[in-house]
């Protein structure tokens, strides 16, 4: 493949996706949990985020428009990429944002860096263990130069040893593939899976020998081709150890603090007690996360890094989570009784959770006024564990700015990637509207988005059967039931927490 990519995929792009994990809020929670005192944006605060490997840039325009006044930089080495990002931009006017088209493993030394300010937060989400050496190394020479002291960093990969069975799968895939087909690398990874699929039929050890490398291979038979391509067909694909990750980061004098998906920072809910006693015996966090790698099946993982890291007390850090304000992803009564978690499944106390969830549905409240509910029963005085279940597990994110109103390149943004997307992707794929209050993605689907959109415009209730009509096609009369209740779930349940999330 090779070419000017350097074999990465570049002949398909890549398709439009929205990552928690790459907000800053969500990552200074992290920090937090961590002991490390990165506070949230403030209100007014002149965040300064970068971006590598944007893609077609729906997260940073996403990000530009929920905060008008953060400055947006966000890089990427595919030129489709690059302009269908400047064209959506353009559409929504959204003037706080900048795209580059750059190749990371020389960027630090081209006198186009200059075009990148520093930044008080980078996040590269699916790059790392995707691009070769030398990318990773300019990648390490640009954080060095670009990162503000105190600045935080996020970083996604595919981690090792839970990617170990698969290592051959891969291998298989992307050489069976390139050498079947001469076509695209779309057309290419469909060869591909098809020789994989055949040898697993016939009980090829390396294929049949891991339960987990089994239920892997029955995902990636029900994704989209071009996510495949770019997952499994780049030259250079490679999971990495945690271990080595954080080695080639101190090259930028970035620290390893915390895990950006913020349930793995508890090791209640991860590890099993016996393992937890292991894990304890050692305070050097890198052979902590290996200990931690060895018992999950973390395949991916989010590492947030910090140059600077300044350790704070409990103390601190409990005052200060108890400092922010939460606004509900669910109605109150959604409020799930228990969770699925590696170590088990985790009971969610109704006395406990269910206030809480109640009085969040009636607005955004402070962490530390939820502690205080007169019907809560239980701990009042563990915010992280509030803050980490309920963000953690996505039934809340964190408010910014509690109360605001939307703002005018939010409502176009969002009024955009719904005209923009509807047309050819699934109306249930998840991904998220911009949100001022937030200052952050609100999650929702296109179908959310859809049926928003036709509240805004004047509809409701009285208008379900039309939005059956228009969108139902050939449907048997049991499928367009089935829509007319989902039509009317989204109408009575997900358009109120959108609103309730800040976003129109």
């Amino acid at each position: 493949m090779s070419g000017w990519g350097g074999g990465y995929v570049t002949d398909i792009t890549y398709m439009t996706g929205y990552y928690r994990t790459q907000t800053p809020s969500l990552m200074s929670l992290a920090c937090l949990l961590g002991s490390v005192a990165v506070p949230l944006p403030g209100p007014d605060d002149e965040v300064s985020y970068l971006e590598l490997g944007c893609g077609q840039g729906f997260g940073a325009l996403l990000l530009a428009a929920s905060n008008p006044r953060w400055t947006v930089t966000a890089i990427d080495l595919h030129p489709a990429h690059i302009a269908t990002a400047r064209e959506w931009a353009a559409k929504a006017q959204i003037a706080n944002i900048r795209f580059l088209e750059a190749d990371l493993s020389t960027l630090a030394e081209d006198p186009a860096s200059a075009k990148v300010p520093e930044a008080d937060v980078v996040s590269f989400h699916g790059l790392w263990s995707w691009v070769p050496r030398a990318v990773q190394a300019g990648v390490v020479r640009l954080l060095g130069q670009k990162v503000k002291s105190g600045g935080v960093v996020h970083i996604s990969y595919n981690a090792l040893p839970a990617w170990g069975p698969a290592l051959g799968m891969q291998r298989l895939m992307r050489e069976g593939g390139r050498r079947l087909c001469a076509g695209r690398s779309d057309q290419q990874v469909v060869e591909g899976l098809k020789l994989v699929q055949e040898l697993r039929a016939v009980d090829a050890y390396q294929l049949a020998r891991s339960i987990w490398l089994k239920n892997l291979i029955e995902r990636t038979e029900k994704l989209p081709v071009h996510y495949l391509a770019h997952e499994y067909m780049n030259e250079s694909w490679a999971p990495c150890f945690h271990a080595d990750v954080a080695e080639a980061m101190e090259g930028a004098k970035l620290e390893w603090v915390a895990s950006g998906n913020l349930p793995e920072n508890f090791p209640e809910l991860t590890l099993s007690a016996e393992q937890r006693a292991i894990a304890s015996r050692f305070d050097d966090p890198v052979l902590r996360e290996l200990v931690k790698d060895m018992c999950l099946n973390r395949s991916l993982r989010h590492d947030v890094f910090v140059r600077g890291a300044r350790r704070i007390s409990p103390a601190m850090r409990d005052a200060m989570l108890r400092d922010i304000w939460l606004t509900l992803s669910i109605a109150p009564g959604e409020l799930p009784s228990q969770v699925e978690m590696p170590a088990g499944d985790a009971e969610l106390p109704a006395d406990y959770y269910q206030p809480i969830a109640d009085a969040l549905g009636s607005g955004p409240r402070r962490v530390g006024d939820l502690l205080r509910l007169p019907a809560l029963e239980g701990k009042r005085d563990n915010p992280a564990e509030l803050v980490g279940v309920m963000v953690g597990l996505n039934m809340a994110e964190p408010a910014l700015r509690p109360g605001a109103q939307p703002v005018p390149q939010a409502t176009r943004f969002n009024r955009l990637i719904t005209a923009e997307l509807s047309r050819g992707e699934n109306p249930g794929r998840q991904l998220a509207a911009a949100s001022h209050m937030l200052g952050a993605g609100a999650p929702c689907s296109l179908f959310d988005l859809y049926v928003l959109e036709r509240v805004q415009m004047g509809e409701g209730e009285a208008n379900l059967d039309d939005w059956v009509r228009q969108t139902a096609g050939n449907m048997e009369e049991d499928a367009r039931a089935k829509l007319r209740q989902v039509f009317t779930r989204c109408l009575q349940v997900r358009v109120p927490v959108m609103r309730a999330q800040g976003v129109t």
